[in-house]
This record gives structure tokens, sequence and C-alpha cells, in this order.
């Protein structure tokens, strides 16, 4: 490995987002990616994860910024919405860039 490709993996190392180094947190970013929105419902049963953990995850990405929440009732029932900001768009593909160069020093 020449000094400039352990260049290139150290920056992209230091690329990487770490509040996105959480299985949870980056599953989220992921799916809010791919969707416009998704209920807290529809999180805890895609990702397996406790209520606890579950709005842990999700009030951290909400502190950063990389995701917006709408509260609404449904069938006298609440029901929170999560949406990823353009931050958190931002950061996610930062970060899965990051990691292309990585896994491919060549893309």
């Amino acid at each position: 490995m020449s000094d400039d490709d352990s260049n290139d993996i150290r920056n992209a190392l230091n690329n990487l987002n770490k509040l996105l180094g959480h299985r949870t947190r980056l599953g989220i970013c992921v799916l809010l990616a791919r969707h416009t929105a998704m209920s807290f419902s529809r999180f805890k049963q895609l990702l397996g994860e406790t209520d606890g953990n579950l709005g842990a995850q999700l009030r951290r990405l909400e502190d950063a910024g990389f995701i917006y929440v709408t509260r609404e009732f449904k069938n006298r029932k609440p029901v929170s919405w999560y949406t990823l900001t353009d931050t958190g768009r931002e950061g996610l593909k930062k970060h899965l860039d990051a990691m292309t160069r990585i896994i491919n020093p060549e893309s």
C-alpha cells in the first residue's frame, strides 16, 4: 500500500460520521433516505429495537438535526412521523461516500 493510499483511507476514515456509527441510527437514516416519512412503530418493526433504545437513537438524530419529527393523532392514538432533513441527507451521503472510498479506493 502506497503512502497516497494510506492518506486516502485516513481521509475517508476521518469523513465517517460518528453519529452514524451506531447500527440503529444508520438504519434509521438509510430507511428515511428511501421513504418520505416513517412512523416510530414502523421503525420498531423493521429495526427490532425496544421502545427505549429506539427512542434514544431517534432523539440523538433529532438533536443533531438529522431528522425532524411531527406528531399527530390517528384513531385517538399518538403517532410520531420522522423525516430526514437536508442536513441528515447530506450527512448520510458523506458517510456512505467515505465508506465506499474505504472499501473500494478505485471508485
